[in-house]
């Protein structure tokens, strides 16, 4: 009965696996079949590189929203790293237990409100605090890049605790015997430990902020031009998407699944990249 149960657990876990993995592929072939036609009647060059976007006059440059994704996601790993860090740090290992019970909770709330609440609170609390203060409309990298650094918070807390916790006790215990204070103890001996970790959640966090559609598109501006400044409106890969999507018909349907393949390739260089610097590391 013992070996029965092993093999069928063992059945399901293949399943599930190779669920996920076709399901990936399917979403891939989907993309590709449906994207790359539309890249080669517009030209590659110019879908990648062209300054406007203009689907009525057959003009379908992504330079614009490319640079946009870039400037914003940037934004939002200067805002949302550094908090995240210091805080999954605080929670491992400074923080007092009666404090724990509540904040972990928070953090998990955190992660468990939609997109669209955010973005409703960034339209109604920080886009008007942002034209009080620099003027404009309010909308703008700046914007966008704070809303989206308090949406990742949630991913790199976690993922940075959760490896800061892994990490052996007797790193933290060798480094006092060897007459560290405590803080240099955590910060020179546990997080060098869990770097790889805290890589990992960072990159979840990227991910999580270039994927993000809704919130951004109620902050951003939306307009598809280069922004030369931190105030200045911008549209990103996944606003332009769900914008124009549900109008979209023919080359302009294909421009707009074409982009979804370029925001597929950019999500895969960044896993590269974390496979890169794990590598690097246990080298």
């Amino acid at each position: 009965m013992k070996k029965f149960k092993e093999l069928a657990a063992k059945f399901l876990f293949l399943l599930c696996a190779t669920v996920s993995i076709l399901a990936v592929f399917l979403i891939c072939l989907f993309l590709f079949m449906k994207g790359f036609p539309a890249m080669k009647e517009i030209g590659i060059f110019k879908f990648l590189g062209g300054m406007k976007w203009k689907p009525l006059q057959n003009l379908y440059g992504l330079l614009p929203m490319i640079i946009g994704s870039l400037y914003v996601t940037a934004g939002a790993m200067i805002v949302g790293v550094p908090i995240g860090l210091f805080c999954a740090v605080f929670m491992a290992r400074f923080c007092p237990k009666p404090l724990y019970r509540v904040l972990k909770p928070a953090v998990n709330l955190l992660a468990g409100i939609p997109s669209i609440v955010y973005g409703f609170f960034g339209l109604v609390v920080i886009v008007p605090a942002m034209r009080a203060m620099f003027g404009g409309s309010g909308k703008n990298v700046l914007t966008a890049s704070i809303m989206l650094g308090i949406m990742i918070l949630p991913t790199i807390i976690s993922v940075c605790e959760a490896s800061l916790n892994a990490v052996p006790q007797s790193y933290y215990e060798g480094a006092l015997a060897l007459g560290a204070t405590h803080e240099r103890s955590v910060f020179k001996a546990v997080l060098p430990a869990a770097k790889s970790g805290v890589l990992a959640g960072v990159v979840l966090g990227i991910g999580r902020a270039i994927g993000e559609a809704m919130a951004v598109s109620m902050v951003a501006g939306n307009m598809a031009i280069i922004p030369h400044s931190i105030f200045d409106g911008v549209r990103t890969l996944t606003s332009n998407i769900i914008l124009e999507m549900g109008y979209a018909t023919d080359l302009h349907r294909g421009a707009l699944i074409a982009t979804g393949v370029v925001l597929f390739v950019f999500i895969l260089l960044i896993n590269l990249s974390l496979s890169l610097l794990k590598k690097g590391d246990k080298a």
